[in-house]
């Protein structure tokens, strides 16, 4: 089953600065191929549901060899059945009712 996923990995107590965790994260979901939108509070990850948790879980992993004893995420999760969209998809519907 196809999944989206948005994904926000909150490392505690490694300090004010959690962007080389984020981009350790970032890392793991380039090195998994899939697809991939970062933003400001988190990314937006699609593909196949066992390969999506599988970096999910991966993340945690390695934050935590980053030494984050806790991670606190949060995720919202998205699937279909009646047709295959993508994360673009669903952003250019938006843009072109926007025009």
């Amino acid at each position: 089953m196809r999944v989206m996923i948005d994904l926000c990995v909150i490392p505690i107590g490694v300090g004010t600065s959690v962007s080389e965790h984020v981009t350790a994260c970032q890392r793991v979901l380039q090195e998994s191929g899939l697809e991939h939108q970062m933003h400001a509070y988190g990314t937006n990850v699609e593909g196949d549901w066992d390969t999506v948790f599988a970096a999910v879980k991966r993340c945690h992993e390695v934050v935590h060899s980053m030494g984050a004893v806790r991670i606190s995420s949060s995720m919202r999760i998205g699937t279909r059945t009646d047709r295959d969209q993508s994360m673009d998809d669903k952003i250019n519907s938006v843009k072109a009712k926007l025009k």
